[in-house]
C-alpha cells in the first residue's frame, strides 16, 4: 500500500513569498511642509526686498501720513484729519481729471483690443511674410512715449493742418490739440497706436495655443470664417482678452507721457490726467492735498486689482 504525502511549506516560506507577490513598496508623496528652503533663496529675496521696502513702501507710507497734514512739503505742519479728503471730492478739477482719465482709458482699452484681436487673426492666418509683419507691428511698443508723443504734435499741429488748407478740408486745417472737445481723441489715437504691439503679442501667442483640429471640425460641418470667428476663436481666448482689458485699463490710468507731449493737459485743463494733477500740485505747494489725490487713486487701483484676480482666478492663459 502506497502513501501520498502532502508538501509542507514552512511559515518562513509563505512570508518570504508573501513578500515577493506584493512587489516593492512605493513610498508615497513627501509632504511640503517638510522642504527645507535653501539659503540661496534668501541670499535673491532678502536684497530686493530691503530695496522694494526703502523705495516704494516706507515713502508710500509716509506720503500716506502727509495726506492728513498739510504739509507743503517742506517746513512745519500740522495735522488736519481728513480735510483734505473731504475737499478733493467737491474739487471740481479733481473730478474732472478721474472723469477724463477714466473716460480716455475705457475708450483706449476698447480701441486697443478690437485692433489688437483683428491683427493677431491676421498675423496667425495663412498668409505671406507673417514674420516681418509682426516685427514692424511691435516696432512702436519699443519707441519711448514722449518721443512718440512729440513725434505726433509736430504731425497734429503742422503736417495735419498745412495738408487740410492745400486740399481745401476746412475740418482738416485746425488742429485736433487745440481743440478742448476733440483733443482727447488725438490721445486716444497716439496711446492706442503704441499699446496695441503689447496687447497684439498677447493674442498671438492665445490664437497659436488653439487647436488647429477644431477650425478643420468647424470646416467640415460647414461653418464659415466669421462663425468660426464668433463661436471658437474668441470663446477659447476669452482668457486672454480679460488679461489684456485688465492690464491696459491698469496702464491706462496711469497715462501722463504721452499727455504731457501732445496737449500737457490743455487746452486748459481739458485733457489733465490724475497723474498730471498729482504732480501738478507737487510741484505747486499742495503736496499734502495731492497726497490725498494719490492715496485715493491708490485705493482705486488696489480695487481694480482685486477685480483683475478675481476674473483671471482659474484661468490658465498664460
Amino acid at each position: 500500500m502506497s502513501t501520498t504525502t502532502t508538501p509542507t511549506t514552512s511559515k518562513h516560506g509563505l512570508q518570504r513569498r508573501g513578500r515577493q507577490q506584493q512587489g516593492p513598496r512605493v513610498q508615497g508623496p513627501q509632504k511640503r511642509g517638510n522642504r527645507r528652503v535653501e539659503p540661496i533663496f534668501y541670499l535673491f529675496l532678502v536684497p530686493s526686498l530691503i530695496l522694494f521696502t526703502l523705495a516704494i513702501t516706507v515713502p508710500g507710507i509716509i506720503g500716506i501720513f502727509f495726506s492728513f497734514t498739510d504739509s507743503i512739503g517742506i517746513g512745519d505742519w500740522k495735522f488736519i484729519g481728513l480735510t483734505n479728503y473731504i475737499a478733493i471730492f467737491s474739487d471740481p478739477a479733481i473730478l474732472q481729471s478721474y472723469l477724463f482719465t477714466f473716460g480716455f482709458s475705457i475708450v483706449t482699452v476698447i480701441a486697443v483690443n478690437v485692433i489688437a484681436f483683428l491683427l493677431a487673426v491676421g498675423l496667425t492666418a495663412r498668409i505671406r511674410m507673417k514674420t516681418a509683419l509682426r516685427t514692424i507691428f511691435v516696432i512702436p511698443m519699443v519707441v519711448s512715449g514722449i518721443i512718440i508723443a512729440y513725434v505726433f504734435n509736430f504731425l497734429f499741429s503742422n503736417s495735419l493742418p498745412s495738408l487740410g488748407a492745400a486740399t481745401g478740408i476746412p475740418w482738416l486745417e485746425s488742429s485736433l490739440l487745440a481743440n478742448p472737445d476733440l483733443a482727447w481723441i488725438a490721445i486716444v489715437l497716439v496711446t492706442a497706436w503704441q499699446a496695441v504691439p503689447g496687447a497684439l503679442l498677447i493674442y498671438i501667442a492665445g490664437l497659436v495655443a488653439v487647436p488647429g483640429d477644431v477650425y478643420e471640425a468647424a470646416e467640415i460641418d460647414g461653418a464659415s470664417k466669421f462663425q468660426q470667428l464668433v463661436k471658437i476663436t474668441l470663446p477659447l481666448v476669452a482668457g486672454y482678452v480679460v488679461i489684456n482689458i485688465i492690464l491696459g485699463f491698469k496702464g491706462f490710468l496711469n497715462a501722463y507721457d504721452i499727455i504731457v507731449g501732445l496737449t500737457n493737459g490743455g487746452p486748459g485743463t481739458s485733457t489733465r490726467s490724475i497723474a498730471m494733477t498729482v504732480i501738478a500740485g507737487f510741484n505747486g505747494g499742495d503736496y499734502a492735498y495731492q497726497m490725498a489725490n494719490a492715496t485715493i487713486f491708490f485705493v482705486v487701483a488696489i480695487l481694480i486689482s482685486l477685480v483683475q484676480l478675481s476674473l483671471t482666478r482659474g484661468r490658465n492663459a498664460l
